[in-house]
């Protein structure tokens, strides 16, 4: 079994007052909010608003992973990947990017069982973000939002996607409802969630990158993409603007197969916003 802790003291008695510092205690755990969503398998998602010792409201959020099939953790382990857990993944992921600068949760704590085949289940448990995902929120924004307020949103976005990529990782999931915005009081910010699948790919990061701005795009609001894609991309291109004609067209051909498939799953349903500009 191997667990570690990253929390502040006060953090790590919160956890032990919870259970919540071992794998046993987390799987255990009978409190919080159940966060269900389809296809989580045999993941579980826990919201958590606890007070600690000394009165203060702490929100987490604790993810606990179950064993997977025996197929998969066996060529995990076939590949070398056996003894990490999609709970590590994310812990040390979460640290990452904290490390590069890139707004995003605290990683608290995490568990996991390993045997001869690998993981066997794993947990995770890490602060909650402010505000609200941007899936949620950013058309409300942008209806009420003033032009300096705007601008500093769209550098935020340039900001923390370059930051992002700027570091080595892409995220596979970079949708809108992956970002949160939270409309402080000295201006907007962002901070990037759902760090399990990230990762530093050792080849084709141009690939990469243009899935991850791709699922942007086409998460976005029909109207932000309409009217400041090409300021963003221009942005997040900083430098290398004699390759933007390739960037834009292999973003775009992303976009449009995702949204192909997006109606090919849900016929009714207009998916993402990248409908206007694609």
């Amino acid at each position: 079994m191997n667990d570690s802790s990253a929390g502040s003291p006060e953090e790590a008695k919160l956890l032990k007052r919870e259970g919540l510092d071992s794998v046993a205690g987390a799987f255990g755990y009978s409190g919080g909010e159940q966060l269900d969503k389809p296809d989580l398998g045999t993941r579980r998602r826990i919201h958590l608003r606890l007070t600690d010792d000394s009165g203060r409201p702490v929100e987490w959020y604790l993810k606990r992973y179950g064993p997977q099939p025996w197929p998969v953790r066996l060529r995990k382990w076939l590949v070398g990947a056996g003894g990490v857990s999609p709970a590590q993944r994310e812990f040390q992921n979460i640290r990452r990017l904290q490390a590069a600068g890139v707004p995003t949760m605290r990683a608290i704590a995490f568990g996991q069982e390993v045997n001869l085949l690998g993981v066997r289940r794993s947990y995770v448990v890490m602060s909650a973000v402010p505000g609200d995902a941007l899936e949620r929120c950013l058309a409300d924004f942008l209806r009420s939002c003033r032009p300096a307020e705007l601008e500093r949103f769209n550098a935020a976005l340039v900001g923390l996607v370059r930051g992002l990529h700027g570091a080595g990782i892409v995220h596979r999931d970079l949708y809108a409802s992956h970002i949160f915005l939270d409309e402080a009081a000295d201006g907007p910010q962002l901070y990037l969630i759902d760090l399990a699948r990230a990762f530093v790919p050792r080849w084709r990061r141009f690939r990469w990158r243009v899935k991850d701005l791709a699922q942007l795009k086409y998460s976005m609001p029909a109207e932000w993409v309409e009217r400041h894609w090409e300021a963003f991309l221009d942005g997040y291109l900083a430098g290398a603007a004699r390759n933007r004609r390739r960037w834009a067209r292999a973003v775009d051909r992303k976009a449009a197969s995702m949204l192909r498939r997006g109606r090919d799953d849900h016929p009714d349903k207009q998916q993402g916003a990248a409908v206007g500009r694609i």
